[in-house]
């Protein structure tokens, strides 16, 4: 054991203990101490979910300044798919920063760029040509799709759906479902955007053809095919509550944008890059979007996004039309070039599979015993349970936010999300075993049986 008082070196990586280990409290003081400096000098705004000084992390664990070993079921909200710390990413990223560290694409190009739009291209789903643009974040992304989309098309309105999340920015607020945090006094809010009712097996019982119907007649009656640019959902919608639309629902969306010639948008910023069992989740209905949205998990870390799609709808935009000072910054391509290679050639397409199997079957057991679970669902290393006030589908945000802080004092971190809030969400990052995710596991159902 390590003294409580003594703070751990620096050094992440898979080279790290992989074990949850409480030397302290949590948080313990020197945690307590980053965090009173954080209230001093950091926005309010800017909340935690753990309240802890991460020091080191790797594998499945996140170590903070205590000591503390914790087992990481966040992934930093789907980022570090690959493990913090990659071997080949860290690797990547020394070797760049060595050579150089900023040209800005638009005034010097550089190779970095290039072969992770190659990558992209090569990637996504659907054989047609496609080309790709690179940014910093999802969000991002996601405004420079919808720009892409209506420069394409000659049209202002977008559809976006109930219980999405596509960012923090102005447009993607607006496209945004969910008030608080999000959106609650930020507004107004970019125009000519239309919300349709999503598929949510749990609540609306529908099938997926129905669904789509109702979304389309929605669509129909609110915008009109015609004025309609662009229609962006997230395959398995994440922030909302790891919604998993019924079978064909999305297909039938996405045959009614092609017949009506209107972009379908992939939003796959969080559902990319093996997080669902698949490289991108849009493989797992048979789906091939017009332009696809990635981010979090496509650099180890390091910020970088993408959108990637159909090349004549790409190159519509005018010559200056897309880019920015640091979008494609050299550090990210390298990382996301190691990180890709990890995902293509280290088996982590089937690692999120067999963590998903883990996940829904250990999940679904505790249900079949505890009513408070209405549902679980989800695909690969993307895994939620829903809770529910026994014997109905009222949202229980109170049952989800109390196992989550539970878990989290006993080193488990687990992330809430949902409409509702009342959804606690897994994605531990591919690297972690099978006895730490059993573990963490545990926690968490010890967390429920004592709520």
């Amino acid at each position: 054991m390590t003294d409580s008082a003594t703070a751990p070196q620096s050094v992440g990586g898979p080279g790290l203990m992989q074990e949850r280990r409480l030397l302290t409290p949590i948080p313990g003081p020197h945690s307590r101490e980053l965090l009173a400096r954080k209230a001093a000098a950091v926005a309010a705004g800017v909340a935690h979910t753990v309240p802890i000084a991460a020091v080191a992390a790797g594998g499945g664990v996140i170590i903070d300044a205590d000591g503390n070993s914790l087992i990481d079921l966040g992934s930093g909200i789907a980022v570090t798919g690959v493990g913090n710390a990659h071997p080949r990413v860290v690797e990547a990223v020394t070797r760049q920063v060595a050579a150089f560290t900023h040209t800005c694409f638009m005034i010097s190009p550089y190779e970095g760029y290039v072969a992770v739009a190659e990558a992209l291209n090569r990637l996504t789903p659907g054989d047609h040509a496609k080309k790709s643009a690179l940014f910093n974040s999802g969000a991002e992304a996601v405004e420079n799709a919808v720009k892409i989309a209506r420069k394409f098309t000659g049209r202002q309105a977008v559809v976006a759906f109930d219980h999405a999340y596509h960012g923090r920015t102005n447009l993607t607020m607006a496209l945004t479902a969910k008030s608080m945090p999000y959106k609650s006094g930020f507004g107004p809010f970019a125009g000519e955007v239309y919300r349709a009712p999503v598929s949510y097996p749990f609540h609306d019982g529908l099938s997926g053809a129905e669904a789509a119907t109702r979304a389309i007649s929605v669509i129909d009656k609110q915008v009109g095919a015609a004025n309609l640019a662009a229609v962006i959902i997230e395959p398995i919608l994440g922030e909302g509550g790891f919604i998993v639309p019924a079978p064909g629902f999305l297909n039938a969306i996405a045959d009614w944008c092609a017949v009506n010639s209107v972009v379908f948008i992939a939003d796959e910023v969080q559902t990319g890059f093996a997080r669902t069992g698949a490289m991108f989740a849009s493989e797992l209905f048979g789906i091939v979007p017009d332009l696809i949205t990635t981010a979090k998990g496509i650099a180890g870390g390091l910020p970088l996004a993408a959108v990637t799609g159909r090349a004549d709808i790409m190159d519509a935009t005018h010559l200056g039309g897309l880019g920015g000072t640091y979008g494609g910054n050299p550090i990210a391509c390298a990382a996301a070039l190691a990180s890709i290679a990890a995902f293509e050639h280290d088996g982590l397409v089937e690692r999120a599979r067999q963590i998903g199997a883990m996940l829904l079957g250990r999940l679904t057991a505790i249900q079949a015993t505890d009513a408070r679970i209405g549902d679980v669902r989800g695909s690969g290393a993307m895994v939620a349970a829903e809770f529910v006030k026994p014997g109905t589908k009222e949202p229980d945000a109170a049952l989800a936010a109390g196992v989550a802080k539970a878990a989290i004092a006993q080193g488990v971190v687990v992330l809430t999300c949902g409409t509702y809030g009342n959804v606690i969400r897994f994605l531990p990052p591919l690297s972690i075993g099978d006895e730490l995710l059993s573990e963490g596991l545990d926690v968490v159902a010890q967390a429920l049986k004592e709520a």
